[in-house]
């Protein structure tokens, strides 16, 4: 974005060379006319004049003559370091600079409190507002966090996080004067449920809350978390002890789209079964860590017009619990499960899920042991599945990597990792699959560099992802990208920088856990 004011710059630089040379050209007119002495004195008068009004507009630098939302918007473009520093070059540009600011991110300590109104008079159509404090220091206090309701009148998302001076008493004045907020998050702070009780009954355009290990909760009927006056459309819950003192808010917000709980103490059967009845619009639920059994999956299903599924590390949740989500939910696009190797859930949940939901476009597996008895179901029945990932399962070997090659004609990313593959099974990856784009292989140690270049060789297009133990290359057909791999890759070549076998040696040093090789065949005898 630099290149607009190099622009601007270099399209001054020009005009001043340009009125330059129409200055020489007068100037040099009059010496001819002088020597001719054919000048007389009226000619003399005109050519002074256009020479001093050349030279004053010579001192006018166009770069100020920029519309204020033109370079508001140029501003808009940069990034923050640069914008930064750009607010510094004058005052000019100091002031649209902050006019145009929707979007500040502050360290939200102590000291920040004294210089905080003139900070927030400066920018004054903030809409974004993120205020951090280290565990150690010690945050902003209520009167701060009042401040900012008074002059953030835009503000219409708010983060807060690690701010443990904050309390109840704070956040319900702070509410009444920010009542406009659409997206609010808190985390780490050390309020309790007064406080949220007063955002919920005061800021009535709230949409999207998240509360993130909030230490003030106390248990008693007087501390439940009541829906309020705002409509809710995402709700997160994560790291909450006594997470079941939010059971009010969730049944209570019947617009609820999306909930996410993870790592919450509570009796999460009986709360969904209390919620499930009446959020009816629920569409993404995903669900860790929680204690969680078949009896809160069958709540869930429920709710017919779930979409979006997470079940992830529910230690007591079995194939039975997720048959019934199946033929509650047929409307599953996405499903994630894992089974931390459980075995709780196997064939027969999968099986369920293969013939009910039909329109299932992304499946992960991890820790759950599928045969060829449900993937070839799935395959089969899910004729959309575009994305598979199976991580961490003991029977997903050729035969099961076979099966879904054959039969999944619509699939476009396929990620393995830790299960027993060989070569012979990714080599069939070259005649399957036809609109497969991304191949990634992690932690298998049947694989090794020779099928992907045998896969490279017969579907140039296609991108292998590997880790870096697995692979034993030749240095010919070798090229490392460090960076991410463009989904369309043009014809065969050979890198024209370091040989082949300096770039190995390069990536052999180079640290991470993982790199990405770009394996291609060698299509010209041009290194050797």
């Amino acid at each position: 974005m630099f290149r607009i004011f190099e622009n601007l710059f270099m399209g001054q630089q020009s005009s001043s060379v340009a009125r330059a040379s129409r200055l020489k050209h007068v100037m040099g007119s009059i010496i001819r006319q002088r020597s001719s002495g054919l000048a007389c004195a009226s000619t003399q008068e005109e050519a002074v004049e256009e020479t001093e009004q050349l030279e004053l507009i010579e001192d006018v630098e166009y770069i100020t003559q920029l519309p204020d939302e033109c370079l508001a918007y140029v501003f808009q473009k940069l990034e923050a370091a640069d914008r930064n520093q750009c607010s510094l070059v004058c005052k000019h540009f100091h002031g649209v600079e902050a006019l145009g600011r929707q979007e500040l991110s502050l360290l939200a300590h102590a000291e920040l409190g004294p210089v905080l109104p003139a900070l927030l008079c400066r920018f004054k159509h903030l809409t974004k507002l993120a205020l951090r404090c280290d565990t150690p220091a010690k945050s902003i206090d209520d009167n701060a966090l009042f401040l900012v309701g008074q002059y953030c009148l835009q503000l219409k998302k708010l983060k807060l996080k690690g701010c443990k001076q904050l309390t109840d008493e704070g956040i319900g004045r702070f509410s009444k004067v920010c009542s406009s907020l659409k997206k609010l998050s808190f985390g780490s702070c050390s309020f309790g449920a007064r406080g949220v009780n007063s955002i919920l009954r005061n800021c009535s355009f709230l949409e999207d809350f998240t509360v993130k290990r909030l230490r003030g909760l106390v248990v008693g009927p007087s501390e439940f978390i009541e829906p309020g006056c705002c409509k809710l459309r995402r709700l997160c819950l994560k790291d909450l002890y006594n997470a079941q003192l939010f059971a009010p808010l969730i049944t209570g917000s019947k617009n609820l789209h999306t909930l996410i709980l993870a790592k919450n103490s509570g009796n999460w059967d009986k709360i969904l079964e209390l919620a499930t009845h009446h959020i009816p619009s629920l569409v993404e639920l995903q669900m860790e860590k929680l204690p969680l059994s078949d009896r809160g999956l069958n709540a869930v299903s429920k709710c017919s017009n779930l979409e979006v599924l997470y079940v992830m590390k529910t230690t007591e949740c079995t194939s039975v619990g997720l048959s019934a989500v199946a033929k509650g939910c047929r409307r599953l696009r996405k499903l994630h499960l894992d089974g931390w190797k459980l075995n709780h859930i196997g064939d027969t949940g999968l099986i369920s899920i293969a013939w009910k939901c039909k329109d299932l476009q992304e499946l992960v597996l991890i820790g759950i042991n599928a045969t060829t008895a449900s993937l070839g179901i799935m395959a089969s029945n899910c004729l959309r599945l575009e994305r598979l990932a199976l991580c961490s399962s003991d029977t997903v070997g050729d035969l099961e990597l076979s099966c879904i090659i054959i039969k999944c004609h619509s699939l476009k990313r396929l990620c393995i990792k830790g299960c027993p593959i060989t070569d012979q099974g990714m080599q069939a990856l070259a005649t399957g699959c036809p609109d497969l784009v991304k191949v990634k292989v992690k932690k298998c140690r049947g694989v090794t560099a020779g099928s992907a270049a045998f896969l490279l060789a017969h579907r140039p297009s296609l991108i292998v992802s590997l880790d870096r133990e697995a692979l034993v290359v030749e240095p010919e057909i070798a090229r490392i990208t460090e960076r991410p791999v463009p989904a369309a890759r043009p014809s065969r070549s050979i890198s024209q920088g370091r040989s082949p076998l300096a770039k190995v040696r390069l990536a052999l040093v180079a640290g991470g856990s993982f790199v990405t090789w770009n394996l291609l065949r060698r299509s010209s005898p041009v290194e050797s």
